[in-house]
């Protein structure tokens, strides 16, 4: 007989308590079903924690749950109305395992006709709660997988024409917040890879890739908010710069970057130029100022200019960061 097992939550988060769940389940049964459950408690969409377990888990079947039941409760008229929204979302399909951490296991299993599996109820192998890590990601992060730790950041990239501040501001913020951050990558390429102080077209897919990477292993240390120093929208600028084009990599990134960054800061030129000898000089960094700009608006994304000495501009920061929650679409009334 085939066995197919079932378990259910808001997974907000998804976290290592459940993926002992998934993980005891589908070393028990043939096939594996999850409900997952709209829920106000977290700010991050439904969609978003179904795609960590399917990324995560491809061989279990998830179903969202838009207009479930909110809440637990031992009432049984509660219990009624829980059980008869699992039997509709299955539509039929026989479940013979029941999985979970909770006290619903019991009236759910018998509403299935399913052997009732409570897995690790008094968290003595994982212990660890939903609550607990949204009360604190960073303390708690040994619990949740990389996937999901990243989606819990709040992501921040500065952006802006050369010497506009962008790297001092960045790295000023994360050393004063105690978080992480992702340095330039482009300028560190470029230093050790220029020739008559041009690059090469392909180099700049190179940057664009380096950049992520660096983006991606940086964000795990990360405590609440993540700082970025320039993106591939600026990469993609100094190609059509040097090149007159952007190679397809690059290009794709740049199209992306809407999706990669909660918030957007444009550095203002209202400070001294730092004439360096790897920079082009003032009347270009007024140009490429535009250029960005012009860029973004042409890509809809919305951005919040920086300006003043650096302090004024690590406290701007901070005011709009203390009235913004990632997900949400809201910037605050500070801007």
């Amino acid at each position: 007989m085939k066995k197919t097992g079932l378990t259910l939550g808001k997974y907000a988060p998804f976290h290592k308590g459940h993926q002992f769940v998934f993980d005891t389940a589908l070393s028990e049964v043939d096939e594996l079903v999850v409900l997952i459950y709209d829920t106000d408690v977290t700010e991050v969409p439904l969609h978003i924690r179904a795609k960590w377990i399917k990324d995560l888990y491809p061989q279990v079947e998830v179903i969202e749950c838009w207009d479930g039941p909110d809440g637990y409760s031992s009432e049984r008229w509660f219990e009624i109305i829980q059980e008869e929204y699992i039997l509709k979302m299955l539509n039929g399909k026989e479940i013979t395992h029941f999985y979970s951490s909770e006290f619903y296991g019991d009236h759910v299993s018998k509403a299935l006709n399913a052997v009732d599996r409570r897995i690790d109820e008094a968290r003595d192998i994982v212990p660890i709660s939903a609550t607990k890590i949204r009360e604190n990601s960073f303390a708690n992060k040994e619990f949740v997988s990389d996937i999901v730790y990243k989606d819990l950041i709040t992501k921040v990239v500065f952006l802006g024409a050369m010497s506009s501040g962008k790297s001092t501001l960045t790295e000023a913020l994360a050393k004063k917040l105690n978080t992480a951050f992702a340095p330039e990558y482009g300028r560190e390429y470029w230093t050790k890879h220029h020739v008559n102080r041009r690059i090469g077209f392909e180099a700049f897919d190179v940057i664009a890739k380096g950049h992520i990477e660096i983006e991606d292993r940086n964000i795990l240390n990360a405590n609440e908010y993540f700082f970025v120093d320039t993106n591939a929208i600026t990469t993609y600028m100094f190609a059509m710069d040097y090149h007159g084009k952007a190679p397809e990599f690059l290009m794709k990134t740049a199209d992306q970057n809407y999706k990669r960054y909660d918030l957007f800061f444009l550095c203002d030129i209202d400070i001294p130029y730092d004439d360096t000898w790897d920079r082009s000089g003032d009347q270009k960094r007024e140009i490429f100022q535009k250029q960005i700009i012009a860029d973004l608006k042409e890509r809809n994304i919305p951005y919040i200019l920086l300006s003043g000495n650096l302090e004024e501009r690590i406290q701007k920061v901070e005011n709009i960061l203390s009235e913004f929650k990632k997900y949400s679409n809201y910037f605050g009334s500070k801007i």
